[in-house]
This record gives C-alpha cells, sequence and structure tokens, in this order.
C-alpha cells in the first residue's frame, strides 16, 4: 500500500563551514561508480556532503543498496521519477517501470518493497542550500516556472493536491529546457541543479547546471562543487552538446 505520510517537499540546508559540498547525476543503482568518482575528488564523509538529482535506482545492479546510502548522514537526494515508481509502487504503471529498469523491484518481498516506499516518501521535491555565492537549489528534472520563488509557493501552497500533483510531475519529468536549449534560467537563485536528460557531458544553460552525464551507463559521473560551480571533469568549452540517448 502507498505510503500516507506527507513528503517533505523542499528541505533546506545552511552553507557547509566545515567541508565541501558536491551535487552528483543520475545514478540508477550504480553506487561503486559514485564512489569511485567521489575518491577522485577526495571527498571526506566526516565533513563533506552530497546532493542527489535522484533517480537512485533501476537499470544498476546495485539498487538493493540505495537504502545504505540513505542512512548516509552525509547524503542527501531529491526524488526522480524512477524514486517516485518506487513509492507509489501499488497504483503505478508497473508494466511501464519494469520495461524502464525496475524489475529488480519485483523480486523484493512485500516487507521489502514497503521498506523502500516508506524510504522513498521521504524524499523532497527540491532542495536548496545556502553558499557563500546565494542560494543553489536542486531538482530531478526541470523548473516548470520562471522563480524559485514561485517553485516554492506552488510546493508548500499548492491550490489543490491535483495541482501539486502535477507541480511535482514536471519537476522530476519534464525535458523542457534542455530539449529547447532554453538559457533563461531561474530567477532567485545562484545555480540550479538538475539531471533527469543523460548528456555527453555537463551543459550550463543561463543557471540551470545539466549533470546526468549517463555514469549509469557508458559515460561518467560529473560531481558539481556548489560552492564553485566547478565541474569534475570540468566541462569540454567546445559549443553545443549531444544527447547520450
Amino acid at each position: 500500500m502507498t505510503p500516507t505520510i506527507e513528503v517533505p517537499r523542499i528541505q533546506r540546508f545552511a552553507a557547509n563551514t566545515a567541508g565541501r559540498d558536491f551535487a552528483a547525476g543520475d545514478i540508477h543503482g550504480h553506487f561503486t561508480r559514485l564512489q569511485a568518482a567521489l575518491d577522485t575528488v577526495g571527498f571526506d564523509p566526516a565533513v563533506d556532503r552530497l546532493f542527489s538529482v535522484g533517480d537512485l535506482i533501476d537499470r544498476g545492479p546495485e539498487c538493493r543498496d540505495a537504502l545504505g546510502w540513505l542512512a548516509k548522514p552525509w547524503f542527501h537526494p531529491v526524488c526522480g521519477n524512477h524514486d517516485d515508481f518506487v513509492v507509489h509502487f501499488d497504483t503505478c504503471d508497473v508494466f511501464s517501470w519494469i520495461c524502464n529498469g525496475g524489475s529488480w523491484f519485483t523480486e523484493l518481498s512485500p516487507f521489502e518493497q514497503q521498506a523502500f516506499a516508506l524510504q522513498f516518501a521521504e524524499l523532497p521535491i527540491a532542495i536548496e542550500i545556502e553558499t557563500p555565492g546565494g542560494l543553489v537549489g536542486i531538482i530531478h528534472a526541470d523548473c516548470p516556472v520562471p522563480s524559485w520563488d514561485l517553485l516554492r509557493n506552488e510546493l508548500e501552497s499548492p491550490e489543490s493536491d491535483k495541482q501539486l500533483r502535477l507541480v511535482q510531475l514536471r519537476c522530476m519529468w519534464s525535458r523542457t529546457r534542455i530539449q529547447i536549449g532554453d538559457s533563461g534560467g531561474v530567477e532567485g537563485l545562484r545555480a540550479l541543479v538538475v539531471g533527469h536528460t543523460p548528456l555527453k557531458q555537463a551543459v550550463v544553460l543561463g543557471n540551470v547546471y545539466h549533470i546526468d552525464t549517463g555514469g549509469w551507463m557508458d559515460g561518467h559521473f560529473t560531481l558539481l562543487d556548489i560552492a564553485t560551480l566547478e565541474c569534475y571533469p570540468p566541462i569540454d568549452p567546445e559549443p553545443g552538446f549531444d544527447w547520450e540517448c
């Protein structure tokens, strides 16, 4: 049965004064690869924090490890569209989910499925982080409105449950900005970090950083330093960008 606990729609974090903050692209059950990328930047779990654009599960071999990562005090993801399948596992389109990598979930016991659903139901739709240079936001796919203040209002004070669900789905599924190359940005933020669309390298459109570079397939994990907005590996300065799929 789908969990009925209230989802924390926006999670807020003060500036990290002890260490560094990084954001990572879609994980899709490849936590060993992610850890290898963290090792290359000298990630220190004692003081550093890792923020995730979501899609922790499906398609990869280590989906069951997601709960262990959620227990790490330095790991903070938003809810991706694949994570949302877990939350609504008893009402979602199971055939579509299985076709997109969700078969691992059907192999779990009912008790294990409920444990996953309860944990994933606590994932926020959006995260905002204070930095010395200004506020940085994180959502999975796209910001469906022109300003962060407007998105915050849509999530925290929705006109109806139907409108709230529509906004949540657009945050988790939309590719409008990347598809049309919209460089208008999102007002009220220093930067917005998103994933969802696999690219050959990270792409910056206005103040929106698209960092899913296919670390879960044949690409690589991009880590974004949230304070400096530097990408590891660095973005190739050649103009234009290509989709992975």
